[in-house]
């Protein structure tokens, strides 16, 4: 195919040990193009990539960026219809990339398609996001009743629709860049659709520490960040305010779970984060609105605790 309708990105950093499983499986997909971003990484992986038959393309950033940095410099340089998100330790099964483009052309009002994404042990990590009660994504295992938004380490959107959409949320380094997406593309209008038979294998934790102070430092913050971007204006309040007071309160507890979320110097970093980017992220509140054609309160209605 001479004109690839799909560009797949795959950000790396330090990816040596997993990122040839997923370049092979890639090699094993339906025609397209392949840009992997490098976050600077100092193990080799930059030789490797050389040296990889697939040939990718790649753009070496001078820093890490995150995940969500590596997608935003990519999507300059994207200029087929579809870009597929995948994690640089998720390998496709053959046919992946072409279920999510023919789910995608059956369904013209779907502005992102999401994978099933397998564990090692055969498992399902995720078949969609569910957005919770309190303002949480969470990964569905299955998707009987549809999904509010895509997992980011293997999924397909439509370009005009994510540029439309103000892009992906740089700032967010790492983790709800993917549910903070969703809630924009549904702020304009579009759904996500859950392919089943697009199954990618997942060496979940390759890349980064789930359970780690990072983790649970990126996880929390960007909750809250894209609540106060996308939600109604007083559930983001809300969960702000309960963070914080139970950040307060969390000293006076004979007991508490032992848990890096429940630490409370982490919680005072987030919310100490959080409050810095108040100014910038109600300027992104008002654009966000400004290009919406749904209300946010009908898509919390329709969507939170589903």
């Amino acid at each position: 195919m001479s004109n690839p309708r799909t560009t797949v990105v795959v950000v790396t950093w330090r990816g040596r040990e997993h990122i040839t499983a997923c370049l092979d499986a890639l090699a094993r997909q339906r025609p397209h193009r392949t840009l992997v971003v490098d976050n600077a990484s100092d193990d080799g992986t930059a030789d490797l990539l050389a040296a990889h038959p697939g040939r990718p393309e790649v753009l070496r950033l001078p820093a890490n960026r995150g995940y969500a940095g590596g997608l935003a410099a990519a999507l300059p340089r994207v200029t087929t219809e579809y870009v597929a998100w995948l994690n640089d330790d998720a390998a496709p099964d053959e046919g992946w990339l072409a279920a999510l483009e023919d789910a995608l052309d059956a369904a013209p009002g779907a502005a992102a398609a999401t994978s099933t994404m397998l564990l090692d042990d055969g498992s399902t990590q995720s078949a969609g996001v569910r957005l919770t009660a309190d303002g949480h994504g969470a990964d569905l295992v299955r998707a009987d009743r549809g999904v509010f938004g895509f997992c980011g380490g293997a999924a397909l959107v439509r370009t005009g629709a994510l540029r439309g959409a103000g892009g992906v949320p740089e700032s967010f380094f790492c983790y709800y860049e993917d549910t903070d997406t969703a809630w924009r593309l549904r702020l304009n209008g579009h759904d996500v659709l859950s392919v089943a038979p697009a199954r990618v294998r997942h060496r979940h934790g390759a890349s980064t520490r789930p359970g780690s102070r990072p983790f649970h430092r990126w996880n929390e913050r960007n909750r809250l960040l894209m609540l106060l971007r996308c939600a109604p204006a007083a559930v983001a309040v809300r969960e702000l305010a309960r963070f914080a007071a139970i950040t307060v309160l969390l000293p006076l507890r004979r007991s508490r779970p032992d848990a890096e979320n429940f630490r409370v110097p982490l919680r005072a970093r987030v919310l100490a984060e959080t409050l810095l980017r108040l100014p910038a992220t109600g300027v992104q509140r008002v654009r966000i609105g400004r290009r919406a054609s749904v209300a946010r309160r009908d898509v919390w209605r329709e969507w939170a605790g589903r």
